[in-house]
């Protein structure tokens, strides 16, 4: 049975592909700090649980052991997004934590699990990005920089990859609904996170997703999706939506 890493696997895109991937044949080592969470849904579809901090280097470290010396397809999937300040009013902190864990973290758990994936004879690492990392808009200056960094970590590994069993690909999904990523965004203010959807018709749902991975992971191994943009038919880009009303 293929192996599959599923980080931030707690809730929206990473569950509904935990869920997807164990459909589809694979093992699932569901991975999030959320303890009680990922425990259900390893226990949902037959997979296993890992308690881990994306961030945090020797929990990594013990997620590598966990997953052992194989693994066919990791989906750094851990990420997020902090406030809509503009650039010359945003907090430090913040843009540090957004970096932390989208950007550090992907590094750190691509570190781990890269030997696996290579001793694996044919793995599939996906980087979970953002339309943002490839089109700035106003107000999201941090979470862009941050995805930014996702996109250039992301062509550099193909790069030095090149020549070993690993095929590399980003997935950037632009405006997803699922029930955390706009409420994290906004502190919990769930008026806020609701006014992002306001009007759309048919926002992007994290099975969507779910399912564009599955169909990179379950390419011929000879054929590599380098990058995948997914996008509701209302949005033509970060700051063009059409809104109904």
């Amino acid at each position: 049975m293929p192996t599959a890493v599923v980080t931030g696997a707690s809730s929206g895109i990473g569950a509904a592909t935990a869920r997807a991937l164990a459909a589809s044949g694979f093992h699932v080592f569901c991975v999030a700090r959320r303890t009680d969470r990922i425990e259900a849904l390893a226990a949902e579809i037959g997979g296993t649980a890992v308690s881990c901090d994306v961030t945090d280097e020797a929990e990594v470290a013990s997620l590598a052991e966990a997953v052992g010396p194989t693994l066919d397809l990791l989906l750094n999937n851990a990420g997020g997004a902090i406030g809509t300040d503009p650039v010359a009013a945003s907090d430090p902190d913040d843009w540090r934590r957004m970096y932390e864990v989208n950007v550090i973290g992907t590094l750190h758990v691509t570190r781990a699990l890269l030997p696996a994936l290579v001793a694996s004879g044919a793995g599939t690492l996906v980087n979970l990005g953002s339309i943002a990392g490839h089109t700035p808009y106003e107000g999201g200056g941090g979470y862009v920089a941050a995805k930014h960094g996702v996109a250039a970590m992301t062509e550099t590994l193909r790069l030095e990859l090149n020549g070993q069993p690993v095929r590399v690909t980003e997935i950037a999904p632009g405006m997803v609904r699922t029930g955390e990523f706009s409420l994290n965004r906004f502190g919990g203010d769930s008026g806020r996170a609701d006014a992002v959807y306001a009007g759309v018709d048919a926002p992007l749902v994290a099975e969507d997703i779910a399912d564009a991975i599955v169909w990179v992971a379950t390419r011929p191994a000879h054929v590599n999706i380098d990058l995948m943009v997914l996008k509701p038919l209302a949005q033509a880009a970060p700051h063009k939506v059409h809104r109904e009303g």
